[in-house]
């Protein structure tokens, strides 16, 4: 296994997982913002307003977003399985 085979999969692996996270942290981030908003306008620092709605937002989206999910990471996986004679050389 060449040096740049071994940096090629190193940065698939990192592309995957970021392309997976992607949708369940952007919906937790976009919440995050709405009600970071309505604690500034209606000045309510509350710690648990903000944190339980984030957390059913990311059910939601592992709900939402988890058969697709499973695809990409199933498919990542047999690529990888596939490239095991290459990498066993």
């Amino acid at each position: 296994m060449t040096p740049e085979f071994a940096l090629d999969l190193a940065q698939e692996a990192v592309r995957v997982a970021l392309f997976v996270a992607a949708p369940v942290i952007g919906l937790s981030l976009l919440v995050g913002l709405l009600i970071s908003l309505f604690q500034a306008t209606t000045q309510v620092n509350e710690p648990s307003l903000q944190f339980v709605p984030k957390i059913l937002a990311a059910v939601a989206g592992l709900i939402v977003f988890g058969p697709w999910m499973l695809t990409q990471l199933m498919d990542f996986a047999r690529r990888m399985m596939a490239l095991l004679p290459a990498i066993m050389r």
